[in-house]
């Protein structure tokens, strides 16, 4: 089975507007229609088994009802075989300027969430702020896995909010031997900023995903790309970091709708790899981390 770690749906009355609103953000095309129905469409046609949803709040106020709908989202959406989820499964969301974050991550825990995902880009805190800080040592305790967006954002110009050596500084406060918390860099550990991904990272024990960051990304039809370079990582570039990481600290991720996931998928596949290296990071490392 391969594992999509990073992916995104929004609720059906709204998901047309915030899949509009990103796309005239980012200035990037769109592979699905933000729903997890057109996420299980995509999922299937690429062959993906599970696919993790990671929900943001922007809002103090959203994290208890964007919750609540993740453990009715799973409730429906996921069956369980031999004990590993499969289909869609969907983490919980929070926000550093909640008064009451660590009795929510302990809600979140009893709705059985695996975990959650932040951003400070779009939160608008520092991840080494001690609010982060303060959530991280919840979620070690708790067992809870944290995704965080790392890097730049595509949205967000100038934004440096959760550049590598800040992902550095929060982890090595919280868990300075690498032991309880369990840290995903998202975007192979920081989107546009990959040559401080190995210095930074490689010896925290975080986990990196690979979603949105490798081959070139896909420029919206408003022209705003036009003659301007879209690549990301290259197949050199990917190699560095996973060489410095090792194969069984990487998770396969699209950043579902914002990547093609077969597309996605080749890019690995075509690697030299050897085939438990790719087995790992297509969907061993994932159910291990989930189980």
């Amino acid at each position: 089975m391969i594992a999509d770690f990073h992916t995104h749906t929004f609720p059906e009355k709204i998901a047309a507007r915030a899949v509009a609103s990103l796309k005239a953000k980012s200035h990037t095309a769109a592979f699905s229609d933000g729903t997890a129905g057109g996420l299980l469409a995509t999922q299937r046609a690429a062959g993906i088994g599970l696919s993790v949803v990671l929900p943001v709040a922007t809002t103090p106020e959203q994290p208890y009802h964007i919750n609540d709908r993740a453990a009715e989202q799973n409730d429906r959406m996921c069956t369980w075989e031999e004990g590993l989820p499969a289909r869609i499964l969907s983490f919980g969301a929070i926000h550093p300027a909640m008064d009451d974050a660590a009795a929510e991550l302990r809600r979140i825990r009893r709705l059985g969430l695996r975990g959650i995902k932040i951003h400070p880009v779009y939160q608008g805190y520092e991840i080494d702020d001690p609010a982060y800080l303060r959530i991280l040592d919840v979620c070690a305790q708790l067992g809870l896995i944290v995704v965080t967006h790392a890097g730049l954002d595509i949205g967000f110009p100038g934004e440096e909010q959760s550049l590598p050596g800040k992902i550095r500084r929060a982890v090595r406060s919280v868990d300075p031997e690498g032991k309880t918390l369990k840290l995903v860099a998202a975007h192979m550990g920081g989107w546009m900023a990959w040559d401080e991904v190995p210095e930074a990272l490689a010896d925290t024990g975080v986990y990196l995903d690979t979603s949105f960051s490798t081959g070139a990304f896909v420029p919206g039809d408003d022209g705003y790309y036009e003659g301007k370079d879209t690549s990301m990582l290259d197949a050199e570039g990917f190699l560095t970091i996973c060489r410095a990481f090792g194969s069984e600290r990487l998770l396969f991720g699209t950043d579902s709708p914002w990547s093609n996931a077969k597309e996605s998928l080749e890019f690995l596949k075509v690697l030299p790899l050897a085939e438990a290296e790719l087995a790992q990071i297509l969907s061993g490392n994932a159910l291990h981390l989930l189980s």
